[in-house]
């Protein structure tokens, strides 16, 4: 039993490594349009304005769940049009490794958006924690990924932990800048790093198919 588990496995990282290319031609349309959406909310939520607390967060969190099922859809057609299996089992596996910190995210947000009278400090410190915990779920994924994912999952972990940093010490020192301000934050992060990292993966994907 032991060797069969070990040989499907096997199985299935061969089949991840053989994939790589497939996933990152598949990453490319995925992260550039996740970008533009991200700054298009960060604009909207900017102009609108959306100030308080949880109207930002319930907004992002919208945001984040429309880029979530576009995203699946273009990844979804990517694999019919290339005839291959859209829930195989490297693709769960993948799934699996990026569950946990996703869901813990997730949990902030309901928390943020179901309950009334948090402190001021739990809204503002929500961005850099997003960051901090899908930047650990992009490096979990890039054990079975191009290692590219690996390196722009730790840009997020550095950037929400030097942006927690901050809004602690604002909080001890009593100033907190205005919640629209961390839509700015948000279009930075989410949007243009995914939007910069989507033109990087299609500059370079004529070369690592060469490689390949």
């Amino acid at each position: 039993m032991n060797s069969e588990w070990a040989a499907q496995r096997l199985g299935e990282i061969q089949t991840l490594m053989e994939r790589s290319t497939l996933y990152r031609r598949a990453l490319a349309p995925t992260t550039t349009l996740t970008g533009c959406m991200g700054m298009a909310a960060a604009w909207l939520g900017w102009s609108m304005p959306i100030r308080e607390g949880r109207p930002f967060c319930l907004f992002w969190m919208a945001t984040s769940l429309c880029c979530l099922i576009l995203a699946g859809l273009m990844v979804r057609r990517q694999a019919w049009v290339a005839e291959e299996s859209f829930w195989s089992p490297p693709t769960r596996r993948v799934a699996m490794a990026m569950l946990p910190a996703l869901c813990c995210g997730g949990g902030l947000g309901m928390l943020a958006v179901t309950q009334e009278n948090l402190p001021e400090i739990f809204y503002w410190g929500l961005p850099p924690l997003w960051m901090l915990f899908y930047g650990c779920a992009l490096f979990s994924a890039g054990f079975f990924m191009p290692r590219g994912i690996k390196l722009f999952g730790s840009l997020f972990v550095m950037t929400g932990l030097l942006l927690l940093s901050r809004a602690v010490l604002g909080s001890v020192d009593g100033v907190l800048p205005s919640m629209a301000h961390a839509h700015i934050i948000m279009g930075c992060s989410f949007g243009f790093m995914h939007f910069a990292y989507g033109i990087y993966l299609f500059m370079t994907e004529n070369t690592s198919t060469l490689e390949s």
